[in-house]
């Protein structure tokens, strides 16, 4: 289970809306003052993202909780978005070469659409099985738990 830390924001009768700071991986490099990405990191201000969970953990606006995704399911979908694309830019260009070899086209300039219409192809079945899993309550996160609030006396 990957876990994040999140604060409440909004809370309806059946869910909790949460807002977490994406987090660069260029805050603690070494290299930070003089790598391209960190400096690009420290320019842009942190990103927060909303996501709405079901909870039925009591919860109040204002309140640090702890989300969790389950870890197979992240990495299921970071294969599809990443590889599908890829394995159709391959496929594609296979088949180009393949059409050029039997010389089915005339100049290998024609095989580079097919590797482009192959990426596109794999890229666009990601984003249909990405669109189909949205709606399944197992790919979204769950609240966790709730963190002790720091109260000053």
């Amino acid at each position: 289970m990957i876990k994040e830390e999140a604060r409440v924001t909004a809370i309806t009768q059946d869910s909790v809306t949460v807002e977490s700071i994406v987090k660069s991986t260029c805050s603690g490099c070494q290299q930070l003052e003089s790598c391209g990405s960190g400096q690009i990191a420290k320019a842009f201000p942190q990103k927060k993202t909303t996501y709405t969970v079901r909870s039925e953990l009591s919860v109040k606006v204002g309140d640090r909780v702890i989300i969790g995704l389950s870890e197979k399911l992240l990495l299921s979908a970071a294969w599809q978005v990443y590889i599908w694309p890829l394995i159709g830019l391959f496929i594609g260009s296979f088949l180009g070469q393949s059409l050029l070899d039997a010389n089915l086209i005339s100049h290998e300039l024609w095989a580079l659409p097919m590797a482009i219409l192959g990426g596109y192809l794999g890229y666009f079945l990601a984003k249909r099985q990405q669109f189909i899993m949205r709606d399944k309550p197992e790919w979204h996160p769950t609240l966790i738990d709730v963190l002790p609030t720091n109260k000053k006396d």
